[in-house]
């Protein structure tokens, strides 16, 4: 590619904190639960690249096909792939798409179509690098660029961008569900590949009381690896929704010897570990059912899909529960806008706002 910056190009990341940081050099914005993508446009040529600078196109054809269309000749946008679902985004769909079979992307990315959340511009349409402009600047671009090229094509979505700490904070408390945390940006530094000076990430911590309907034996030995978690549904059955784990190794052994001797098919009764699933391998159907007695408290930062997005943190036994009290009630999303509504209203905001305004889009 003829672009001031080509791929593989680092995207700027996000290092991790407790707080929002607050003032007037911040701006805010949501964390969609997506995968990261740098979208490339030279011409007809077209370069979908993921956030480990690996290519994306192959597993997302229609949106190399409408990044293609832009009218803009070049351009370089940072933005989150992801598959609408309802009023929020499946992130399991996107899994489905890296897929050996061309055949099989191609029949799912008509099924279940892919969008682009676009959130920074780092190539202008004459080809000229934006990344040395700091984020304010960069912002505006993309609002004159979004509403020009982008606002009537339906797989482009702008993120909202917002200087309002009060913003930022409404945006976290409905994390969870409808988003994955916030990002607050440097608005006075330029963009910064591959490095995490610029950019913050904050997620919204929760806890659920969990029933542990099962356990893995560690790769090096016969001690706990970690501990299955389930849910109860409003029928009564028991899924399978994650794990938790990070023990020392004297934990390990001790709990190998609580949780043994309550080994006791069939552990979850209604999804569970190791199921039929292109993903499981001979080691995710090794784990141990046990009797549904044990109660943990644990810590987590996003549920969606009937799971827990990452491990979860143990944060204490709970012998005082009623298992049975353990239900999916406790994660379900916050109540709050969903993703939809928070993306119609900053499409419809760039749409109508004078283009120097358009960096304020709420």
């Amino acid at each position: 590619m003829a672009l001031p910056i080509s791929p593989p190009y680092p995207p700027m990341e996000a290092l991790s904190v407790d707080r929002i940081p607050a003032g007037n050099s911040w701006r805010y914005e949501p964390k969609w639960d997506g995968f990261r993508c740098l979208a490339f446009k030279d011409g007809d040529e077209v370069e979908l690249q993921s956030k480990k600078g690996e290519s994306l196109s192959r597993y997302f054809p229609e949106l190399t096909a409408s990044v293609r269309l832009i009218k803009a000749k070049k351009c370089l946008l940072d933005a989150e792939i992801v598959i609408p679902a309802g009023a929020g985004f499946s992130f399991d769909d996107l899994l489905q798409r890296i897929h050996p079979a061309q055949s099989r992307i191609n029949k799912l990315s008509k099924e279940t179509p892919a969008r682009l959340i676009v959130f920074d511009l780092l190539v202008s349409p004459d080809g000229k690098s934006l990344a040395e402009l700091p984020f304010d600047q960069r912002r505006a671009r993309l609002g004159e660029f979004f509403a020009k090229f982008l606002a009537d094509d339906p797989t482009f979505r702008l993120s909202p961008s917002s200087p309002s700490l009060r913003d930022a904070e409404r945006w976290l408390k409905i994390t969870g569900g409808a988003l994955d945390g916030i990002i607050a940006k440097r608005s006075d530094l330029p963009y910064q590949s591959g490095t995490r000076t610029a950019m913050v990430k904050i997620k919204n911590l929760r806890s659920a009381d969990c029933v542990v309907g099962g356990f893995r034996y560690a790769s090096e030995g016969k001690i706990v690896g970690s501990l299955l978690l389930g849910l109860y549904d409003e029928q009564g059955l028991l899924h399978h929704v994650g794990f938790t784990s990070g023990f020392s190794r004297e934990e390990r052994k001790a709990l190998l010897q609580k949780l043994e001797p309550r080994i006791e098919p069939p552990g979850f009764t209604g999804n569970a570990p190791g199921g039929p699933s292109r993903w499981s391998t001979e080691r995710s159907g090794e784990w141990q059912p046990l009797k549904p007695d044990l109660v943990v408290e644990i810590q987590y930062d996003h549920f969606t899909g009937q799971r827990f997005r990452h491990g979860t943190k143990l944060l204490r036994w709970r012998p005082d529960k009623d298992p049975r009290t353990c239900s999916m009630d406790q994660v379900k999303p916050s109540a709050g806008a969903s993703s939809a509504k928070i993306l119609n209203l900053s499409t419809r905001s760039a749409a109508k706002q004078p283009r120097k305004k358009l960096s304020h889009t709420i």
